[in-house]
């Protein structure tokens, strides 16, 4: 007989009609973690990036100005984390050259990604994470180079959450590889984060899921008034950009339109998110990006990735983009002034614990599928153990098709699971459980039609 155990302790579980509460149980390690993100530190990142002046991609090389001195100073602080890292971190800039392309950049430039790499102590575990931030800034004109431009929310406050990151985690042991990026060139067309995605792509990384935090610090809407720092907003492509042809049958056959890889990223880090960090509500926007914008992730998701955005809930838009000028008495251009540095630590901590549990886990159960060889109106799930690390369980997730996240989670120690609910009423979705309680992400299931 198969061994189910119910569920005792993940978080608030809505069954339809009846809330049932459940013990909440937090993994000590990553909470001891999120209580060390200090918003004092997020808060001197932030004033030293916006003390640059100006970091836009084509500025000058000065030595206390422009991209190139910033760059230093992330790297610097980067290096300073390698000691405790017990030759784990390694930190270097990945020069590349950006060629002219006739818009925002007139002739070829020479630019650099800031990567802090903390390698993963499993041999056998070739998993990478990524999680990345922008570092150039930009004023009213996109191509003015010179004039003021301290960026501090767009998108030092990133950087700052990406920098914190690392100190923190680089102390930490994953059998996963985790890479934290500060990239270049975004506002002149995501070019640091487009050259990282070819890369990866053209080396075969095992790139598992990237986490692009840009502008995480504003919790104040000028136009609208609004004053909220207990929302965030995380961003997922629905049918991916990279879809083949085969992946679009199956979408179309099983409706898993809302269910790609991205999308089952955002879900968990909602749910993680949700479970370590305090007053703090992750909001899925079901959008690659805001309204006809991108950002860093979307060159990953173009190379078949899985890849999110976090941002914040209310832009402001005094302050980006914007010259720093006085106009009709209102303070225009992004300063670090108006940068909410409590927000800004709730958010960290929402990678910090996705991150963390991510590199910990097992890597996702193999070769999930769901039964339907005949009518029934019980559901048979199969899967297969992870190709890396090792599950103690594994969880069958459960929803109703109008649902956003998981209602309903069954626990079981086999690698098939009936339960006497109809596959044409709920989406299902298995995900391996490891040592500490570790989840990986979720896996949607493909017909098994013999």
């Amino acid at each position: 007989m198969k061994k189910i155990l119910p569920l005792i302790a993940l978080f608030i579980l809505v069954h339809f009609a009846t809330a049932q509460t459940t013990i909440i149980q937090r993994n000590a390690a990553i909470e001891s973690m999120i209580r060390e993100i200090s918003a004092e530190n997020l808060e001197k990142y932030v004033r030293d990036l916006a003390g640059f002046r100006t970091r836009h991609t084509l500025s000058q090389n000065k030595q206390k100005e422009g991209i190139f001195a910033s760059q230093n100073y992330v790297l610097d602080l980067f290096k300073s984390f390698e000691g405790q890292s017990d030759g784990r971190l390694s930190a270097y800039i990945d020069n590349f050259t950006i060629p002219a392309d006739g818009r925002r950049i007139p002739e070829d430039s020479e630019l650099g990604n800031v990567m802090a790499t903390l390698k993963g102590t499993d041999p056998n575990d070739d998993r990478v994470f990524i999680i990345s931030a922008h570092i150039d800034s930009r004023s009213s004109n996109v191509m003015d180079a010179a004039i003021d431009a301290p960026g501090a929310n767009d998108d030092g406050s990133g950087v700052a959450a990406v920098i914190e990151l690392a100190r923190i985690m680089s102390k930490k042991s994953y059998p996963a590889t985790i890479i934290f990026v500060v990239v270049s060139g975004e506002e002149q067309g995501l070019k640091g984060a487009a050259y990282l995605a070819e890369k990866a792509k053209n080396e075969n990384w095992n790139l598992v899921a990237m986490l692009n935090n840009d502008m995480i610090g504003n919790s104040h809407s000028s136009e609208t008034n609004i004053n909220d720092n207990t929302r965030v907003r995380i961003f997922s492509e629905g049918v991916p950009m990279a879809e083949t042809e085969r992946m679009a049958a199956i979408r179309r056959y099983t409706n898993g339109e809302n269910d790609s890889k991205s999308r089952q990223l955002a879900r968990y880090m909602k749910e993680l998110g949700e479970r370590y960090v305090d007053q703090l509500e992750v909001k899925l926007v079901y959008r690659n990006d805001r309204f006809l914008r991108g950002g860093d992730h979307t060159p990953f998701a173009r190379e078949g990735f899985t890849a999110i955005r976090v941002c914040e809930m209310n832009e402001n838009y005094y302050h980006q983009h914007e010259d720093v000028r006085v106009e009709n008495g209102i303070q225009y251009g992004d300063l670090p002034e108006f940068v909410d540095f409590e927000y800004m630590r709730k958010i960290t901590g929402i990678n910090l614990a996705s991150l963390a549990a991510l590199a910990a886990a097992p890597s996702e159960p193999s070769s999930v599928g769901i039964d339907v060889r005949r009518l029934s109106n019980t559901s048979t799930l199969r899967w297969e153990a992870p190709e890396t690390g090792k599950a103690k369980g594994y969880f069958v997730l459960m929803r109703e098709t109008d649902a956003s996240m998981w209602q309903k989670k069954f626990y079981t120690e086999e690698t098939s699971l009936t339960i006497p609910y109809s596959k044409d009423n709920y989406f299902f979705a298995v995900q391996a459980v490891g040592e500490g309680g570790y989840e990986s992400m979720a896996v949607f299931p493909q017909p098994i039609t013999r």
